[in-house]
């Protein structure tokens, strides 16, 4: 099983919101062979996620933030029922829940990668302020990566 779980969500049609499974293609080019690395993307979190979340060392949750600090931030994650979580889309803090729910045991730990975007709209193609909040966010990866090595 890999070590290390990265869920990114978003939508790649609107413009910075693809910020998310832009990571991941990032992050599978670098790392094509590293058995320790699995990632997911979709357009938003689901209940059904928390099962991906099994026999994980870490969880890197990956977002586009409209609104957070450039070029990204850092957030520990705690399991915590939100308002999300009767919804079709949950937050990652919402997803641990779940997880902790169903397995009857803690979470694994987790952060939230909230990369800072500009522009979301429909059609939109990523703004150069993102993809150098993205190219950061990469760097800060590799790092990270290479430090757990």
């Amino acid at each position: 099983m890999h070590s290390i779980l990265i869920f990114a969500w978003g939508n790649p049609s609107r413009g910075d919101d693809a910020l998310g499974p832009l990571f991941v293609e990032r992050i599978q080019a670098l790392f094509p062979d590293d058995a320790g690395i699995e990632c997911l993307t979709d357009f938003q979190l689901q209940v059904e996620h928390a099962l991906d979340l099994q026999d994980r060392q870490v969880v890197l949750f990956v977002d586009a933030s409209a609104s957070g600090e450039a070029p990204f931030s850092l957030e520990r994650l705690e399991a915590r029922e939100d308002a999300s979580f009767t919804s079709h889309a949950l937050s990652p803090q919402s997803v641990l829940h779940v997880y902790r729910e169903l397995q009857d045991a803690d979470p694994p730990p987790s952060w939230l990668l909230g990369i800072r975007g500009h522009g979301f709209e429909l059609g939109a193609p990523l703004s150069p302020e993102a993809g150098a909040n993205l190219d950061e966010a990469v760097d800060w990866f590799r790092a990270w990566r290479a430090s757990r090595a």
